[in-house]
């Protein structure tokens, strides 16, 4: 028992108005926040512990009510502490599609996890969240230099090499500065979705902004812990355009148009989470991580080899490879 979780324990017994309860660790995830099951005598509910000085509570709260009113299966707010960064919520089970899917489930789950995107989307107001504006986009990529190249493989680029992957970077950025906006979960993949009724039931909200239509729907299918063949992506992705079409959403009449956007939007979350994940294991002590780094990797090789535009990133992955093979699988 730490600090943090005897005022946790404090807190709820108030917020629970002195109601019986025990405590068991629910989930940890890549950010600051830890999770914990509230056993009553009829019910469960999650309580979160999100350190004020690393976590926004805010924006949960926020979301989660934008969520719901689109009439989503996010968790209810029932109990919050701000200041402390304490909250107690709805609890939405313990099966997060990630364990659940399979070959024969994953047809009805992608569709259930895509209808609830296109709701998401079309209640998409401007105003309401942070605009993921040309900023906040470059700044994730910067993260790619910054702790994948620099601090994981330990190659400083040179003069032409930080020239090269600017120009990369400017052309990803008009890509996706270019597409419609709307509400983007940013983290719309199957270990943020829970298998639930009704389904799914969403988590992880709490960074949500206002940006590219492509995003999530690039998130869903190009996991950051499992991967699909190509036939099940595009497929996925076929049915998400088809359904956001008929709700009037601004995706390209054109499939092949999006399933650009989809790819060149992709890429900018592929970069970026190749940093993310090396930061998490050299700043942050989180392990574990930097063993999915292959997979990014091919899916940043996958989208390069389709376009003419990005043979100099992979001239420059090769350099990097080759100037570092080691650093690619370890740590």
């Amino acid at each position: 028992m730490d600090d943090r979780f005897r005022a946790l324990d404090a807190w709820l017994r108030v917020a629970l108005a002195g109601a019986p309860f025990r405590l068991e660790r629910a989930s940890t995830d890549a950010s600051f926040r830890r999770y914990f099951r509230v056993f009553l005598d009829s019910r469960t509910l999650i309580a979160m512990d999100a350190p004020p000085e690393r976590e926004n509570s805010r924006a949960f709260v926020r979301v989660a009510a934008l969520l719901r009113e689109a009439q989503l299966n996010a968790p209810e707010v029932f109990a919050h502490d701000l200041a402390q960064g304490f909250l107690l919520v709805t609890d939405l089970g313990t099966i997060p599609y990630i364990a659940a899917l399979n070959e024969y489930s994953a047809t009805a789950l992608f569709d259930h996890a895509t209808t609830a995107l296109v709701r998401w989307q079309c209640a998409s107001r401007a105003g309401e969240l942070p605009e993921y504006d040309e900023e906040k986009l470059r700044r994730e990529l910067e993260l790619f230099p910054q702790w994948y190249v620099e601090r994981h493989l330990g190659v400083a680029l040179s003069a032409r090499q930080r020239e090269s992957l600017e120009r990369i970077f400017g052309a990803i950025l008009a890509r996706n500065l270019a597409e419609p906006r709307v509400y983007v979960h940013r983290d719309f993949m199957p270990r943020n979705l829970m298998v639930t009724d009704p389904n799914p039931g969403i988590l992880d909200f709490q960074d949500a902004v206002h940006g590219p239509i492509s995003y999530d729907v690039a998130c869903l299918f190009r996991d950051a812990f499992v991967s699909w063949d190509e036939e099940r992506v595009l497929d996925g992705t076929i049915r998400y355009w088809e359904k956001a079409r008929r709700a009037s959403l601004p995706v390209p009449q054109d499939f092949a148009r999006f399933w650009t956007d989809v790819e060149w939007m992709g890429l900018q979350r592929h970069l970026k989470v190749l940093g993310i994940f090396a930061r998490l294991h050299y700043r942050d002590g989180k392990v574990g991580y930097l063993e999915d780094t292959p997979r990014f990797l091919r899916y940043v090789r996958h989208t390069i080899a389709r376009y003419d535009e990005l043979a100099a990133l992979g001239q420059l992955l090769d350099q990097l490879e080759g100037a570092r093979p080691e650093a690619r699988f370890t740590s």
